[in-house]
């Protein structure tokens, strides 16, 4: 049998792209380079794949997309319901906001908090929806226990930047304890600099017993193998140029033939092309997140910032900060600054990360920084994630808008994605994330040229609330 490597070495790779836009782009490209990040430096040499499309093709299912969702809903397919499905990547395997997050994964998914969850839905459907991302974490924990994937697990500490963010952790607290039962504590601004890391904005926290951190690259690549096992086929440099239906079959034009298929399944996160389907357009939000690692810390500086824990942090900023300590000592954190491709690479965005980190751990100031890269976040308009089939005359599925809480959830979409292109239904499909499409935004269509103005200001109002007001 060849090496798909020699299939894939035919298609000229192109150089990563760093002003990709999904909104202004006319091509997501085709085998694009990975962007620079900490994971693909460091996540070694990528399982085999079945190179590009090469020629007219059958298939039962396509998915379109090959990170953490594609795969997954690819492995649950073949593992759960004895489909093989045939998985299309524009560019390398897990490229977009799969090899680029964070890598914290938390029992969460979307945007909104549980208060939030009983102020929109009322408590009865909250607590369903609770026990079905309670359900989604242990999807998400029995993947990361098969798969070598440098797991650190203990939870979630939330760290309140300012002490007037106390009492809405405290709320929060309370909430998840008295109605939802969680373990949740309050911690005390010595409690968290003494017990958890020196971080030097913090006036209290709030921990979550949940959460495992993980290299994500490395998550993906496991999915990737798993599936692949199974009989799932992962075509990488084959984007979907072209898409017409025709009396029920999908025919999706590739640069090397056209596939064929049944049933479709939507996995690209943020990084669709508003053209690939009119079910999505104008149904997400893409948003930059920056990231930046350090080189290894010392073991003075380990001691200065009194690093105790591995676990993902966030603070309780709008624009959150999100940062840890990876296995290898060095600090990852991330946040949301730029609003367009053609700027994120500006100068003042990774100043942004790098004087945070100063604030937080005064003795990493001036550290050398040996990664730095950004991508692109699936925001929905009401900032809850779907897993729906958004027309039912179409056989076309989607798992969309994570909101940056996607590394955990993503496993347990890819399981209710494969479980309802295989046609089944249970009690789960009625809840919100589940029974409606993404909604399309208030302010309708005529809006959509104007949404990054808007962006733009919110991101003003937020950096005044969150640090002065």
């Amino acid at each position: 049998m060849n090496s798909p490597y020699s299939a894939f070495a035919q298609v000229p790779p192109q150089a990563y792209d760093q002003h990709f836009d999904p909104l202004v782009s006319a091509s997501i490209g085709r085998n694009t380079d990975y962007a620079p990040t900490y994971w693909v430096a460091t996540a070694g040499e990528p399982p085999q794949h079945d190179g590009p499309v090469s020629g007219d093709v059958d298939a039962d299912v396509v998915i379109i997309g090959s990170g953490f969702t594609g795969l997954a809903t690819a492995l649950f397919l073949a593992q759960e319901h004895g489909i093989r499905a045939t998985v299309l990547e524009a560019n390398q395997v897990a490229w977009g906001c799969t090899s680029r997050n964070g890598g914290q994964g938390q029992n969460a998914s979307g945007r909104l908090y549980r208060s939030q969850w009983i102020e929109r839905w009322g408590l009865k459907t909250a607590l369903r929806l609770d026990e079905e991302i309670r359900y989604g974490f242990d999807t998400f924990k029995n993947l990361v226990a098969q798969i070598d994937c440098d797991p650190q697990p203990g939870g979630h500490l939330y760290i309140a930047h300012r002490p007037k963010k106390m009492a809405f952790l405290e709320n929060e607290a309370r909430i998840m304890r008295e109605q939802f039962g969680y373990d949740t504590r309050i911690l005390s601004s010595d409690e968290v600099r003494r017990d958890w890391c020196g971080d030097q904005e913090a006036a209290g926290a709030m921990h979550e017993a949940e959460g495992i951190c993980v290299h994500p690259l490395k998550l993906a690549f496991g999915y990737l193998k798993k599936a692949r096992v199974l009989g799932a086929r992962v075509h990488p440099s084959s984007p979907v140029i072209g898409w017409e239906t025709k009396n029920g079959v999908h025919h999706l034009r590739t640069p090397g033939g056209i596939v064929r298929a049944r049933t479709v399944a939507i996995a690209t996160g943020a990084y669709g092309i508003p053209g690939l389907t009119p079910l999505l357009k104008n149904r997400l939000f893409p948003v930059l997140s920056n990231s930046i690692v350090t080189r290894p810390l010392t073991s003075e500086e380990l001691k200065a910032t009194n690093f105790l824990t591995h676990q993902a942090i966030t603070d309780t900023r709008t624009l959150r900060f999100y940062y840890r300590l990876l296995p290898d000592n060095r600090v990852q954190i991330g946040s949301r600054s730029a609003i367009a491709g053609a700027e994120a690479d500006r100068e003042t965005h990774y100043r942004l990360l790098v004087e945070g980190l100063a604030r937080k751990f005064p003795a990493l100031a001036g550290i050398q920084i040996d990664y730095s890269w950004w991508g692109w976040v699936d925001v929905s308009h009401d900032m809850m994630p779907r897993v729906v089939q958004p027309d039912p005359k179409q056989s076309v599925f989607y798992a969309l808008g994570y909101g940056g809480n996607g590394v955990s959830f993503s496993a347990h979409a890819g399981r209710r994605m494969a479980e309802r292109v295989a046609g089944l239904r249970d009690k789960s499909m009625d809840l919100p994330i589940y029974d409606s499409p993404l909604p399309f935004p208030d302010q309708g269509e005529w809006a959509a040229p104007f949404r990054r103005f808007g962006q733009s200001m919110l991101y003003r109002w937020y950096w005044l609330r969150d640090e002065i007001l």
